[in-house]
């Protein structure tokens, strides 16, 4: 059988309309040309389809059997269309994207920016929270990407996940106050005799600094607790206390200085995940090139931001 999709949708209009002349105008075609690709559907096929009559045209039994078949055929081939549609200029679709806080005022301002100047149609979904959590909502459905700071999502198979940068935590404070110390790098004893803002106990980098602390057999001076990532760079700018914080986040903060702690240096690496076992639309694997690229650029200049805060350290 030769039938064709413009076969299948005259066939359909004309079982709609019943009559071949109105069917003609809804698809803005000569009535010629319909009656002959109805004739060319019927010799592929071997059947009549249509009782043709001066009082409209009906379906015989062999068109009655077509008929759900033909919209089918036709709904599938739109489903295709779209998908394609999709792939090439990504004109509709949705990404429900997760990341940490303080994700969420570096890394990931610049990736959803670039996204939406390329993208303006795609529908965007933004979950902060901690990796933990993000993990979890992940595997529950509720989002296509995260991007989260722990080794929990390679602890199952549930997750594919894709490492993106190791970042250094640096240790910050005002930039109108006189240097923390002298040296390029801190100890971590010295951070420690130092008025500390921490995090709220929900961050991860709370976990990663007070088991650091533990493991030197230090705590602390703790002048505030439980504050989230804008409200402590806010509080060190204003010459409250330090803070332990990834480098990334020195970006565009002129109010700031930073210091390197002395090794072994903290670190966390930052990864993205997704479901395992779902296949990424169009939208989410551009998204996910996109959280590649803008993570590559956003390491070097972080990386150019320290350099120069060490330099600007030295020359105080």
């Amino acid at each position: 059988m030769d039938m064709n999709l413009e076969q299948l949708r005259s066939f359909v209009e004309v079982a709609r309309f019943g009559n071949f002349t109105r069917a003609a105008e809804e698809l803005y075609l000569a009535q010629p040309s319909l009656s002959r690709q109805i004739a060319a559907l019927e010799h592929d096929l071997g059947a009549e389809l249509f009782h043709r009559s001066r009082g409209g045209s009906t379906l015989t039994a062999a068109g009655e059997s077509l008929l759900p078949l033909a919209r089918r055929m036709l709904a599938d081939a739109e489903s295709v269309r779209r998908e394609l549609a999709e792939i090439a200029g990504l004109e509709r679709g949705r990404v429900r994207l997760g990341a940490t806080p303080t994700l969420c005022i570096s890394l990931v301002a610049e990736v959803l920016s670039a996204f939406h100047a390329e993208h303006p149609a795609i529908e965007l979904h933004l979950s902060e929270q901690g990796s933990r959590r993000l993990l979890d909502e992940l595997a529950s459905g509720e989002l296509d990407l995260a991007l989260v700071t722990t080794s929990d999502a390679t602890s199952t198979g549930r997750f594919t996940v894709t490492p993106l940068l190791v970042e250094e935590l640096v240790v910050v404070s005002s930039a109108t106050a006189p240097p923390v110390t002298t040296r390029a790098t801190i100890g971590i004893d010295e951070v420690a005799a130092l008025p500390q803002i921490v995090f709220s106990s929900t961050y991860d980098l709370r976990s990663t600094t007070d088991a650091a602390f533990r493991a030197a057999g230090l705590t602390p001076e703790v002048v505030l607790e439980g504050a989230e990532m804008d409200a402590v760079l806010r509080f060190v700018e204003r010459g409250l206390g330090v803070a332990i914080v990834p480098a990334m986040v020195l970006i565009d903060r002129p109010g700031l200085r930073s210091v390197r702690l002395d090794e072994p240096r903290l670190e966390r690496t930052i990864s993205v995940a997704r479901p395992a076992d779902v296949a990424p639309t169009a939208a989410v694997e551009v998204m996910r090139r996109t959280i590649g690229a803008s993570a590559t650029a956003f390491a070097a200049r972080a990386g150019e931001t320290m350099r120069l805060a060490g330099a600007n350290s030295s020359a105080a």
